[in-house]
């Protein structure tokens, strides 16, 4: 009889793999948890190392029933991924393995046998051929069932890891963690801290009835102690007007962790509060509808919670002070999150002078009423606190991002393109596919040096020219890349690349992203390309043709080159370099010929967009410079040139014919992206700002929004246009992608853009909704050749699920990006003395009024900060006649537009947009992130004594200067060590290099504009 269970094994499925996965034969047992076992340790379980993983019904019950949905949605994905060696067996539906239960018997130990009767049967049912081991934290269990029968063991987990997986520390560690958690959990005070959280039935029926309300609860970046908010989305009482509820201090909180869905009860009106308006540390701007008055709003308490929402938190270790209360065995400590938001968390450890000044990554177990903090356990050790690499790895924890080197199994699935065996084109898809090699001048326009093309683009004429043919032509990503591959289930949980200041991590494998799916020029590809045919006249669309393609693109175009060409300057195209002279000036006014028509279609296409409303926001452009080994050597500022607007607008048509294609064939099941307009109050301050400066901005369309924004220009000081612009990108509401199942028609429309459908179809190696999108449009085509009912590829829920998926994705690539960008900016900062290195001297502009200061925006470092004008011990900035600044006794008082200080030298007045001088400091923290600060020093604008060329570079050299200094001090610690490997831990790990592509440093430098990317959509060309 062949042994169920492993990969020979056909019959398992039936027995017990409702996922369609089997085990391997070809190990020396089997594992089978015992209930408590995956309830308490499932973290352990998790490990893919453990192997032949068997997890009962009765365990997975007491999971659901004992830790929550979250915890058993972990587990089934547990079960579900293939990349796990870990099966489902239904052993109370099974007739020889399900034991009833006894009277009297406790659960506990009814469960601890039904999971062991599993464990014999399933060891007869392999006719003794596979070792069982039960895993148990029940020690009677070991003494009753450990000698009972042969072949199936029964152990702790602790024996099972110091026998099977003596090497696999992590999990010894993590074991001893959880273990020392659950003996403290029992040791709590009995003094009820925290009032009890209601019954889930009493909650149900207070939202129904309007006595409670439900939302997500968001604790304030900036004043965590004392403000949070719950954003009230709908409401059963439709009588009620409030958009959010305050929850004011910890004890009103009950024990809510930001991010918990919560039931609040509304205070009393006499209870109610308002705002904070005064400034925070490492404040910048805040979406809100705030316009200076701080009035009241509805104000709760939370009185039950409906879903947990923990994660990982990195905590700091802080230095001992005796206070900490210890046992023989481990000591308790008051860990420090990373994230003001979170509150410190209880953990008891055998380590804790050993951790001091460390960042440790930890999970949140329980919190009850009788303890003023959540208790946890640690995870793992990410280093010491202040190191670079240790600070990376915090953010990517922080985000929830996961990102583990490329298996085995997944670099199997990939092709091979190698000098011995170079990859070819198949003779079957150049059979399938429409083959432009010959017919067509296909090229690229990317950033200098960029190596992971995945747009070309091409413009023909036709029919005597009358006819013009604009083609956009994307690497096909999905030929590699198979649905519910390995590779695609690794790309679909990643979502997107991650880009972070210094390093970036792959959402494909280097041999697809930057080699077989990259449109290099001069070599064959596999493409999906979109073709109008334009009357070339009014450019008005007569025909468009969808389809995968053969190309071979001519040139690999940069930006600056293509810009050149259009200009007529002399420009030297590579392409072209060895070539007769009368061959190469035919084919350069071939190649500036299309570059003209291109940019002609291309300002026809806008003015369209513009005549709809389409917005114009503000991002910064930069160029990077390389030196011939590809390192980064500098950021350049630029200006923008048209021939950017040009290759935007041509992604921008092809996402939105696509995105009409989709949803015409899948009306219930296409992947759309759409951008919601903005709530009218989140535009109260952009309107304050420009009446400041005597403007009118009319927010009522997004028509009118874009041109009172083209109209708020002040010719002495461009840069109030681009803040103008800036804070209506701060106020705009995000975009997101849906299921077109999940809408109704009418939300599908896109606000920035002022499109009526759209989707992402142009950047399939780095977003995996491409990749999706590029499936249903193969089925689309598919569907239209066979003139055959649309069968769609997922349900509208499943789908709505992978867009809500991906969403959460975008917004903690977002989030971690940001983040990194301002660790850069800290850590350029940190060692120069403010009082005497004059790249800490910067020019800002002032653009948002607080109580007792400002909020200013340095062009230069794109950093955004607060200025306080007043401080802690009541002094007031005084100006000289001379502009020069000083603290003095005084006052300060807030106007409108303007905000005054009063002292012995007179009333100094600072207004909106107001150029000022700064200091910039770096304000550090031992258990959080450094925050930059920044003092004025002078009323007037700064000019700097050096010539504005090598200032400019400042900025240019944040990244540049701060790895070196980090690889610097590696380098020395490696050289007291045994001689290391050169390579990085990313580049032996993940194969993928520290060195951030082109397009991840245009990312990078975008967040350093005026905007907060935890609230605001990217709505400009490359990311709406």
């Amino acid at each position: 009889m062949k042994h169920c269970g492993a990969r020979d094994a056909p019959g398992l499925q039936i027995i017990f793999s409702r996922y369609g996965k089997v085990l391997p034969g070809d190990l020396t047992h089997y594992v089978v948890p015992d209930a408590s076992v995956a309830v308490d340790y499932l973290e352990i379980l998790e490990f893919r190392e453990l192997q032949g993983i068997v997890l009962t019904q009765t365990a997975c019950q007491a999971v659901q029933h004992s830790k929550g949905r979250r915890q058993y949605n972990r587990l089934r994905n547990l079960l579900k991924d293939p990349r796990h060696d870990c099966v489902l067996f239904a052993n109370e539906f099974q007739e020889y393995s399900y034991c009833p239960r006894e009277k009297g018997e406790s659960q506990e130990k009814w469960q601890t046998r039904c999971v062991y009767s599993a464990a014999v049967w399933y060891y007869n049912h392999l006719a003794g051929m596979m070792d069982i081991v039960m895993i148990t934290e029940d020690q009677e269990a070991v003494a009753q069932y450990s000698s009972l029968n042969s072949g199936v063991y029964v152990i702790s987990v602790q024996d099972y890891l110091q026998n099977f997986w003596p090497e696999l520390q992590a999990a010894h560690e993590l074991y001893s963690s959880i273990s020392q958690a659950l003996q403290e959990k029992e040791s709590e005070g009995k003094e009820r801290e925290y009032g009890e959280h209601l019954p889930a039935e009493v909650l149900e029926a207070g939202i129904k009835s309007g006595r409670y309300f439900q939302g997500t609860l968001n604790v304030s970046k900036h004043r965590a102690q004392t403000e949070a908010f719950i954003m009230m989305e709908s409401f059963s009482n439709k009588s009620t007007d409030m958009s959010c509820v305050l929850v004011h201090g910890e004890k009103n909180r009950n024990r809510a962790v930001h991010g918990d869905v919560v039931v609040v009860e509304l205070l009393p009106k006499s209870e109610w509060r308002g705002k904070v308006t005064a400034l925070t540390d490492g404040q910048g701007e805040e979406k809100s509808g705030e316009d200076g008055d701080s009035k009241l709003l509805p104000t709760g308490r939370v009185v039950g919670i409906q879903q947990r929402n923990w994660r990982d938190y990195v905590v700091t270790f802080p230095p001992r002070d005796g206070t900490q209360s210890q046992s023989r065995n481990s000591q308790r400590i008051l860990a420090v999150p990373w994230d003001h938001r979170i509150p410190k968390i209880r953990i008891s450890t055998q380590q804790a002078d050993t951790l001091q000044d460390h960042r440790v990554v930890v999970r949140i177990d329980s919190w009850e009423s009788t303890s003023l903090y959540p208790n946890g356990h640690s995870v793992r050790v990410l280093g010491r606190a202040g190191e670079l690499e240790t600070e990376v790895q915090t953010i990517l924890i922080e985000n929830c991002i996961h990102v583990l080197p490329f298996s085995d199994a997944q670099l199997r699935e990939m092709p091979v393109n190698s000098p011995e065996k170079p990859w070819k084109v198949d003779p079957a898809q150049a059979t399938e596919r429409r083959d432009l090699r010959q017919s067509h001048l296909v090229f690229s326009i990317d950033p200098k040096g960029c190596e992971d093309v995945d747009d070309t683009l091409s413009v023909r004429s036709l029919a005597g020219g009358e006819v013009l043919e604009l083609g956009v032509h994307i690497a096909d990503v999905t030929y590699f890349v198979k649905e519910g591959s390995l590779t695609d289930l690794e790309a679909r949980a990643r979502a997107t690349t991650y880009y972070l200041a210094d390093r970036r991590y792959d959402m494909l494998p280097a041999v697809l992203s930057a080699d077989l799916c990259s449109l290099l020029g001069g070599v064959d590809r596999y493409a999906m390309s979109v073709l109008w045919e334009l009357d070339a006249h009014t450019l008005a669309v007569n025909k468009v043709w969808y389809g995968r393609t053969l190309i071979r693109s001519s040139y690999q175009l940069h930006y600056e080159l293509a810009q050149a060409l259009l200009n007529g300057e002399g420009a030297a195209v590579l392409e072209l370099a060895g070539l007769g002279s009368e061959e190469k000036d035919a084919k350069l006014a071939q190649l500036t010929q299309a570059l003209e028509t291109l940019t002609d279609v291309a300002r026809h296409l806008r003015a369209q967009r513009d005549r709809g409303g389409a917005l114009e926001l503000e991002g910064v452009e930069v160029r990077a410079q390389l030196d011939e080994e590809r390192n980064i050597t500098a950021l350049v500022p630029r200006q923008p040139l048209e021939v950017h607007e040009t290759v935007a607008e041509c992604m921008i048509y092809a996402n939105h014919w696509v995105a009409r294609k989709i949803q015409e064939a899948f009306p219930h099941q296409a992947l759309l992206r759409h951008h919601p307009p903005a709530r009218q109050e989140f535009f109260s301050q952009l309107v304050e700002s420009a009446r400041a400066k005597g403007f009118t901005i009319d927010t009522r369309s997004n028509k009118a929004l874009a041109d009172s924004l083209d109209r708020a220009v002040d010719p002495q000081d461009p840069l109030v246009n681009r803040l103008l612009r800036m804070m209506t990108t701060q106020a705009m509401s995000e975009a997101l992608y849906f299921s077109t199942g999940a809408q109704s028609l009418d939300q599908f429309y896109h606000y920035g853009l002022a499109l009526d459908r759209y989707t992402h179809f142009t950047s399939p190696i780095r977003r995996y909704a491409d990749i999706v999108v590029h499936r249903l449009l193969t089925a689309a085509i598919a569907v239209e050749r066979e003139a055959g009912a649309a069968k769609a590829l997922a349900s509208n829920k499943e789908l709505e699920e992978m867009a809500q998926h991906i969403n959460s994705r975008n917004r903690a690539a977002k989030r971690a990006q940001k983040l990194s960008t301002e660790l850069f900016q800290c850590l350029y900062f940190k060692d120069r003395d403010p009082q005497t290195d004059q790249r800490c001297v910067a020019d800002a502009v002032i653009y948002t009024i607080r109580d007792d200061g400002v909020l200013a925006f340095v062009p230069e470092y794109g950093v955004k900060a607060p200025v306080y004008l007043k401080n802690r011990e009541g002094q007031v900035v005084a100006a000289a006649q001379d502009g020069s600044c000083e603290w003095q006794s005084g006052s300060v008082r807030r106007h409108a537009h303007r905000i005054t200080t009063t002292s012995s030298c007179g009333t100094s007045t600072f207004r909106l947009f107001d150029h000022i001088t700064v200091r910039i400091s770096v304000h550090s923290f031992h258990c959080h992130a450094d925050r930059l600060n920044l003092e004025v020093i002078s009323n007037k604008p700064y000019h700097s004594a050096e010539p504005q060329e090598p200032r400019s570079q400042g900025r240019c050299q944040l990244v540049q200067e701060v790895v070196r200094l980090a690889e610097e001090a590696h380098q020395q610690a490696q050289e007291k060590a045994a001689r290391q490997p050169k390579l990085s831990r990313e580049e032996r790990e993940f194969c993928q290099s520290k060195t951030p592509n082109l397009y991840s440093l245009l990312e990078e430098v975008r967040e350093l504009a005026l905007r907060d990317l935890d609230t605001v959509p990217q709505v400009c060309a490359t990311s709406a």
